[in-house]
């Protein structure tokens, strides 16, 4: 080996489990030796030959053939509920009516180059200042969330003349070096040197400890710093579902307002319904300068984010914002346009409030009975599970969990090493909530079951 590289690790270190599912971990080989075939396995192995490695990424965990609903296919047949989608599966996987409009926009207008407009494009950004809360009417769409990101914070930049941010410790805004700049995830900013300066993080919101007094903090970091130009901020935390009280947001906001700081709230993977609403921040009655949403926005089919913000923020008209070659995508607008449609016309915001209260009261009935689960957390359909044992993260016992319910045809996130988070698609049907949330109990009575034979408390 060349002086100077380092051999890849065999094993990952043991605190990377707190920042998301660990794709090298013996238990995830000891799930692929047994469940998968010769062939998924040899394509798997094709896929890390070819593809460069990454955290929570390559190499994969399976390999699929189709999806279609709430279900992913694997290469072998199995149907597994999909309560992870990348959060962007709010009206589930291929749904007919966004693959149909996609396939109708590929034959009347595949490519739209800059300099040129479409009627796709700019119906979607009509209809998202449509519906946007408030004032929030101008927009600039991107193929993905982390370059929506960017968006914003060169606009917060140029609107104010300020480039310092405030935004949370462990919050995710994409893993551009831009976004994780602002970002909170150590494992996307660890050894990568110099970042954004002035990029100035304070703690989370929490009931109690450090983050309960966070508010306080954003104000005075605004009133000491003087020229922070924006406050960046996921308004519920959507891999640990940790929501402030609305009179949090509320503060917030009037600190921006009294310190001249642009509120930007990024709604990238919880816009769009998971909530209950169309954006979450309606939940807390306060309306961000600037909107960021993605994810779903294509509709599970096509990478598409958008920028909406008031009217008085559109002043870089000599500059440039987010300079994309699919910065009008008629194919994406398409998809953007008929998932809105969905989640209108079939009811998916009510769906969304009734099973997500379901879904809570049911998980409410396992905290009660079993000991692993600390607290359970939901707003709409994004649920959150936690596991903690003697006051600590049960972090093996919540990769066991994951690995029992993937064996049994149900597939989440783990975040933050000991939180199950659930995010099923808004499609999804009672029977089939009802079925999945029997999986994870099954899983963890079994668990814990585990660990009484072991003589562990």
């Amino acid at each position: 080996m060349k002086a100077g590289r380092r051999a890849p690790p065999d094993a990952p270190s043991p605190d990377l489990r707190i920042e998301g599912d660990v794709n090298l971990s013996p238990r995830r080989r000891d799930f692929q030796e047994r469940h998968l075939d010769a062939g998924t396995r040899s394509l798997l192995a094709e896929d890390a030959r070819v593809f460069l490695r990454q955290s929570l990424s390559t190499p994969c965990l399976n390999a699929l053939t189709g999806c279609e609903g709430i279900f992913l296919i694997d290469a072998q047949g199995r149907r597994i509920m999909d309560f992870h989608g990348n959060s962007a599966h709010q009206v589930g996987h291929a749904h007919p009516r966004v693959v149909e409009a996609v396939k109708r926009q590929l034959d009347e207008l595949a490519f739209c180059p800059r300099r040129f407009s479409n009627r796709t494009a700019t119906a979607l950004a009509a209809k998202l200042a449509e519906l946007a809360p408030g004032k929030l009417c101008k927009t600039l769409l991107a193929p993905g969330g982390a370059e929506a990101i960017g968006i914003a914070l060169k606009l917060a930049r140029h609107a104010t003349g300020r480039y310092k941010t405030i935004s949370m410790w462990d919050s995710f805004h994409g893993a551009s070096l831009d976004a994780i700049s602002v970002g909170g995830e150590a494992l996307f900013r660890r050894g990568l040197g110099p970042l954004l300066p002035g990029a100035l993080h304070v703690p989370p919101w929490a009931p109690d400890g450090i983050g309960r007094d966070s508010a306080d903090y954003i104000d005075y970091l605004l009133e000491k710093e003087g020229d922070v130009g924006a406050v960046i901020a996921e308004p519920m935390r959507c891999t640990t579902v940790v929501s402030p009280p609305p009179e949090y947001w509320q503060r917030v906001r009037r600190s921006c307002d009294r310190h001249g700081a642009l509120l930007v709230f990024d709604e990238i993977p919880i816009a769009l319904g998971r909530t209950g609403r169309m954006f979450c921040c309606e939940h807390y009655g306060v309306e961000p300068d600037i909107l960021v949403l993605g994810k779903g926005l294509g509709g599970g089919v096509f990478p598409l984010a958008a920028v909406v913000a008031r009217a008085e923020l559109d002043v870089a008209a000599d500059r440039a914002l987010g300079h994309y070659s699919h910065e009008k995508s008629p194919v994406g607008a398409a998809a953007a346009l008929a998932t809105i449609r969905c989640i209108e016309e079939e009811g998916l915001l009510e769906r969304t409030r009734e099973l997500g209260q379901r879904a809570l009261a049911r998980l409410d009935e396992m905290r009660a009975g079993c000991t692993l689960i600390s607290d359970v957390r939901g707003l709409g359909l994004q649920l959150a599970v936690e596991l903690s044992l003697d006051g600590r993260k049960a972090l093996d016992e919540a990769e066991q969990v994951l690995y029992r319910c993937l064996e049994q045809g149900l597939s989440f996130k783990v975040s933050d090493g000991n939180v199950l988070t659930l995010s099923p698609p808004l499609v999804i049907q009672r029977e089939q909530l009802d079925a999945a949330l029997e999986i994870l109990e099954r899983s963890l009575r079994d668990v814990a079951r585990a660990r009484r034979r072991r003589g562990e408390t």
